[in-house]
């Protein structure tokens, strides 16, 4: 009985995880050495299989790059990008209708982080 009940439980887990896939749009905001803010926009194009993610990611539609690596455990989301000698990972949160975290590149030893916030295109 109880492993019934444990089967239930998880196969209502897998049943109620969200679904990422879909178009993501909203803003992109870096900070230089100085403190001073920059804000840009963000597009990421996202394919939700289990809890792997594919899809690309950029600041438009005409500027896209694929995915090489992503992940999603219950909210929380992990995507790679490599693109010209650098690497961008995400870590992102499933919050409601939006996606919020970080975003840091490395290219050539130098780190820069960045936040973003972005909803569902419907």
């Amino acid at each position: 009985m109880q492993k019934l009940l444990f089967c239930l439980f998880l196969l209502t887990l897998t049943l109620s995880a969200a679904d990422v896939t879909g178009k993501w749009s909203g803003s992109f905001e870096t900070a230089d050495a100085g403190g001073e803010t920059r804000t840009s926009t963000a597009l990421l194009n996202l394919k939700q299989a289990g809890s792997q993610i594919t899809g690309t990611v950029g600041p438009n539609e005409g500027e896209q790059t694929a995915i090489s690596k992503g992940t999603i455990d219950g909210d929380k989301i992990a995507l790679e990008v490599q693109n010209e000698g650098r690497t961008m990972q995400f870590r992102l949160v499933l919050a409601g209708d939006h996606l919020k975290g970080d975003a840091t590149m490395t290219r050539e030893g130098q780190t820069r982080t960045a936040k973003l916030d972005l909803k569902r295109d419907k």
